[in-house]
């Protein structure tokens, strides 16, 4: 038996959850895919899946192996584009997350129309306003908005977002305008994800923390609550541009606000970067607002 041999196979179960799914890609049959799968196993002499009637899951050891074999495989497919050119046409999967709400409006388009410009390509991405681990999930690019903790990823900024602190006229009306930072203290504000807003104060960052009755990780809720006129809200301006320049937002605050915050590209640094999401970053630097 050959050291490769079932390697392919396990890889192709392992990224569809599947037996049969992995039949289908590699365009071969189920019993094929299941006989090299065993054979591997005996070969390691480890249980490399869980098995049920229902749901296919990599064991422990399993998702150890996987994350190596992937490695090794896109390294490998690298080599065969450099010496084909086959980076004229790329081809294979592309797993990536992003944002919900930024992953629908301007992300999945551009996504979508790569896969038109190039057939071969698949994709499936997971959109979630969790940072979810790239190695430990096998994410091939993940697209993260605003600041970018300290990690081992390598990033690529694509485009920029400006933060609004807004309110509705009604709100303003009924509890005034907060003039300084300070006055956040004083007012209901509507918080997402993080209760510390961050500001810039005579050229130095400024970090306040808010406090209100609503708290949602959905930036379109509390867009929608502003507008209700239930409190204050610290938003990207795709969320409130619109509502703004209507007049159903009040922008405050306005001498205190940031620079522009960086929209990113970010893809593990142990991961050598495939033509295809090397083509897929350059599309979307491109195309995004």
């Amino acid at each position: 038996m050959m050291p490769w041999d079932g390697v392919v196979e396990f890889v192709a179960v392992a990224q569809t959850e599947s037996f049969t799914q992995a039949a289908s890609r590699l365009g071969i049959s189920t019993a094929q895919v299941s006989r090299q799968v065993s054979q591997l196993e005996n070969r390691l002499t480890i249980k490399l899946f869980y098995r049920t009637t229902r749901k296919v899951s990599l064991t422990e050891e399993g998702a150890i192996y996987f994350r190596h074999c992937r490695q090794v495989l896109d390294g490998l497919e690298e080599a065969e584009r450099a010496v084909s050119r086959l980076h004229h046409s790329p081809q294979g999967l592309i797993r990536m997350t992003a944002p919900v709400t930024y992953g629908e409006r301007f992300i999945m388009p551009i996504v979508v129309d790569f896969m038109a410009q190039y057939p071969q390509v698949e994709v499936i991405c997971e959109l979630t306003n969790k940072q979810l681990d790239l190695v430990d999930g096998s994410y091939d690019l993940a697209i993260r908005l605003g600041r970018l903790a300290d990690s081992s990823l390598i990033a690529k900024r694509l485009s920029s977002r400006r933060q609004y602190v807004c309110a509705s006229p009604t709100y303003l009306k009924q509890y005034g305008v907060p003039e300084y930072l300070t006055d956040l203290n004083q007012h209901d504000c509507l918080i997402g994800t993080n209760s510390h807003w961050h500001f810039d104060e005579q050229g130095k960052e400024k970090v306040v923390k808010v406090q209100g009755r609503l708290q949602c990780s959905s930036g379109m809720t509390l867009l929608d609550a502003a507008l209700r006129g239930m409190g204050i809200v610290q938003l990207p301006g795709y969320y409130v541009n619109d509502a703004i320049a209507q007049g159903q937002l009040t922008v405050l605050l306005a001498q205190y606000q940031q620079a522009k915050e960086g929209i990113w590209a970010l893809y593990p640094q142990n991961r050598h970067l495939s033509a295809k999401v090397r083509l897929l970053v350059d599309m979307l630097a491109d195309k995004l607002p």
